[in-house]
């Protein structure tokens, strides 16, 4: 008697990589890198704001300058955090499947609060990126934007800052917005060391404590800019000082 075998076609090697759960926690922690640190370098953009308006509007012009390859970051970008976006949720639906039955009190104790909100504060992220997006890029939701030009006949981006985070419910929402991105990567920055098998038992406690202060530092330094446009700071004000 003659037995066929059927057996599955084996898998390329970076679709077997991706097919299992290390597979999708490293790319996790790249893309979640490469994530960190253009947050960290637009944040540094943004707070030229505080320097003054020539300052602000010139860093913009040598943005622009860049042309068709400052676009290809851009898209770059939105590849990565997609990847980011569509991995996340794979990894919460498998663990939400191999865990059917919520574990009691005891078993969530090393879980932490962020570690088990990440796929929802992410979620809020995204809905906050697209509008930021809309509102300082594309400049759909306040198409005047595109209009404003400073003394030189440059862009001014500064002056659209203000404008953009004079409406106390945007700037509410962006501060909101990036004190869930900062409460996102405390858990993102530390695990992605350990996903790359960086985070020893000895540094474990280090990266974490590390971790906060960046985050702390991204959060103050995002949320800065609506809260003195709010206030009314005189450093923000055009030509003043």
């Amino acid at each position: 008697m003659n037995i066929s075998v059927t057996s599955k076609p084996p898998t390329s090697f970076p679709a077997h990589i991706l097919d299992i759960s290390i597979g999708k926690k490293i790319l996790m922690a790249v893309t979640g890198f490469v994530a960190f640190g253009f947050v960290s370098g637009h944040m540094l953009g943004n707070l030229q704001v505080f320097i003054g308006q020539d300052q602000m509007n010139s860093y913009a012009e040598k943005l622009q300058s860049l042309g068709p390859a400052l676009w290809g970051i851009r898209l770059f970008l939105l590849a990565t955090v997609v990847i980011h976006i569509w991995f996340g949720i794979k990894l919460k639906l498998e663990a939400w499947a191999a865990r059917p039955i919520s574990y009691r009190n005891a078993n969530t104790v090393k879980a932490t609060l962020a570690s088990r909100t990440m796929i929802w504060t992410g979620l809020i992220i995204v809905s906050f990126l697209v509008y930021h997006l809309l509102h300082y890029t594309v400049r759909v939701t306040n198409p005047e934007f595109a209009s404003l030009t400073d003394p030189q006949g440059r862009p001014d981006v500064y002056t659209m800052v203000i404008l953009g985070f004079s409406n106390a419910a945007v700037s509410i929402f962006y501060v909101i917005a990036v004190g869930l991105l900062s409460y996102h990567l405390s858990h993102g920055v530390a695990s992605m060391f350990q996903s790359l098998g960086l985070n020893t038992e000895k540094w474990q406690v280090r990266l974490h404590r590390l971790a906060w202060v960046a985050t702390v530092l991204l959060f103050v330094g995002y949320a800065s800019i609506p809260l003195a446009v709010l206030t009314g700071c005189t450093i923000l004000v055009p030509g003043g000082r």
